[in-house]
């Protein structure tokens, strides 16, 4: 069922800036978005890039020691978000980059947010085209640890994630 809520353009425009890996200078780099979170606007009609929730490829090392943990406590404890991730990680082969859309639904939501954020993923979701992995998590436990995200990026080849072992 969808629920007739539409994605601002800047949505779009994040998400095309975060897939897109042109070879860049080292302080374009540092500006690449590493995670995004997204949010329904006030009046619960679109879904807007949330303000101050993000972090730099280039805050890694500077203002921050680990981006996964540091994404992680991004998430609102009692409301639903979407966020966009762009996980490194090694497997037994190769290094790889992907970007994973998360559908934060904590159980401590309330029902009518949980509702409509869940009724309005799939407008986000055509809108990003080529993610390969998806995830709905439904609580801390679920995401703090680093290998569930390694599980869905690959599963036991995964030996690495952001540069610390799994």
């Amino acid at each position: 069922m969808a629920s007739g809520v539409t994605v601002n353009d800047e949505v779009i425009k994040v998400f095309n800036d975060m897939k897109v890996r042109k070879s860049s200078t080292q302080e374009e780099i540092k500006k690449r978005k590493k995670a995004v979170l997204f949010c329904l606007s006030d009046d619960k009609r679109q879904i807007i890039v949330e303000e101050a929730k993000q972090i730099l490829m280039g805050d890694n090392g500077e203002t921050i020691e680990d981006p996964y943990t540091s994404f992680v406590k991004l998430l609102p404890l009692n409301d639903c978000r979407y966020a966009l991730y762009d996980a490194t990680y090694e497997t037994k082969e190769s290094k790889k980059e992907d970007l994973v859309f998360i559908f934060w639904a904590p159980e401590s939501a309330p029902l009518k947010s949980k509702m409509i954020y869940a009724s309005s993923k799939d407008a986000i979701k055509k809108k990003f085209t080529g993610i390969k992995h998806e995830w709905q998590v439904n609580g801390l436990d679920d995401i703090k640890d680093r290998s569930t995200l390694g599980e869905k990026l690959g599963g036991s080849v995964v030996v690495s994630l952001e540069g610390k072992p799994l």
